[in-house]
């Protein structure tokens, strides 16, 4: 793969399709690609592949492409609704409960976003709310070509006739995908969503009592219809079924903290772009914790312990 010069370096004029095409795509390529899949590891092999076609081109070729930009996102885009495909197959042998693998706190592709399409400010979704689990999770339950369709037009805010050339359906096909995408994300949506700092503040208690094995407090921290969903990947101890319930999840976490061995600690961390806990062993990340928190109480907790899908924590 030819490497590209560093942006100013005179080898490149402004018309050189490595600068736009390299330089400037390949963070939002990785952004746009992770939230179709989920997965950051996946979203990186999307985008080498997309790289690769663009590369096996001629000159010739990538130079009769008026923008690298929209052809590198046609061609990311389609790779991951391949992808989806067979990813729904490859988790339903998935061991345990697949939960969307976490990314730690990073500067998100926000500028060169498209003009934003005219839609009801109560369907918007920004790039900060696409990146939280709970968002994820919603996603797993759409078919890819609603997936793909939604988050190219609701999230990334392309229009529907070029959605439509991506997808390979038309525009009034592309727009009904994205309407039942946007009735799946209403009817998943906590009405009482904490505020980030509120937020902040409830997942710092929820340290404490943890830590504390304080059975009383944890009680206090969580919705009585709390939910834990555990993602080991049958590689790691943690259970191969949601635990629910207020008790019953306060109950399995002193356990847990009774067992944990010396060296083990707890950090807070920003997880996917809101508060979150990292749980690690002599300075290692051995999981990932992220919450929703409606209020003052935590609904929902998915636990990501697969060490394939926390190697974004092992640095930093």
């Amino acid at each position: 793969m030819t490497i590209p010069a560093e942006p100013g370096d005179d080898r490149h004029d402004r018309h050189d399709p490595d600068l736009s095409a390299v330089t400037s795509e390949r963070r939002r390529l990785v952004n746009l690609a992770y939230r179709m899949l989920g997965s950051r590891a996946d979203a990186e092999d999307v985008v080498q592949e997309t790289y690769a076609r663009w590369y096996a081109m001629s000159r010739q070729e990538q130079d009769a492409i008026d923008t690298p930009g929209a052809w590198l996102t046609t061609v990311a885009s389609r790779v991951c609704l391949t992808l989806l495909g067979s990813a729904r197959v490859r988790r339903e042998r998935y061991v345990g409960q697949w939960v969307p693998e976490p990314v730690p706190d990073e500067t998100e592709w926000i500028s060169g976003r498209r003009t934003a399409v005219p839609v009801d400010p109560a369907d918007r979704v920004t790039l900060d709310e696409s990146l939280n689990m709970a968002f994820l999770v919603v996603l797993e339950s759409m078919t890819p070509a609603e997936r793909v369709a939604f988050i190219l037009h609701d999230v990334f805010r392309y229009p529907f006739p070029e959605v439509a050339e991506i997808v390979g359906r038309t525009p009034a096909a592309c727009r009904q995908l994205a309407t039942s995408a946007r009735r799946r994300v209403r009817a998943a949506r906590t009405p009482a969503a904490a505020p980030p700092a509120r937020m902040a503040g409830v997942v710092r208690d929820f340290k404490a009592a943890w830590e504390a094995k304080d059975i009383d407090a944890l009680l206090g921290l969580l919705d009585p219809d709390a939910t834990v969903t555990p993602d080991g990947g049958g590689v790691t101890g943690a259970r191969l079924h949601p635990i629910e319930g207020a008790e019953e999840i306060a109950r399995y976490l002193v356990e847990l903290a009774g067992r944990a061995v010396g060296g083990m600690g707890f950090v807070l961390r920003t997880v996917n772009g809101q508060p979150g806990l990292v749980a690690q062993r002599d300075g290692v990340t051995v999981a990932v914790y992220a919450f929703d928190v409606a209020g003052d109480r935590i609904r929902h907790m998915w636990a990501v312990l697969n060490p394939d899908k926390l190697r974004a924590w092992s640095v930093g």
